[in-house]
């Protein structure tokens, strides 16, 4: 039978490949995150309109988001 030093090597395998094949994926999701933080945090500090949030792009208050086109695959 297993014992616990084997078991807690196997459990950090697992988490070691899990980490590698989801890594990617979890450090865009944070970076467009914290992207959408700093520009909520940005627009509390200046006291404005609050920027709109649209497909992960911070439209600024005053331009159009109608005349803007998202660079991302249709």
């Amino acid at each position: 039978m297993f014992g616990l030093s084997e078991l807690a090597i196997i459990l950090i395998v697992v988490i070691a490949v899990i980490a590698v094949r989801k890594g990617p994926e979890l450090t865009r999701t944070a970076g467009k995150s914290a992207r959408i933080l700093k520009a909520e945090a940005r627009a509390a500090k200046e006291g404005g309109p609050e920027p709109q949030v649209i497909q992960g792009e911070v439209v600024r208050p005053g331009s159009t988001a109608g005349t803007e086109q998202s660079h991302g695959t249709r």
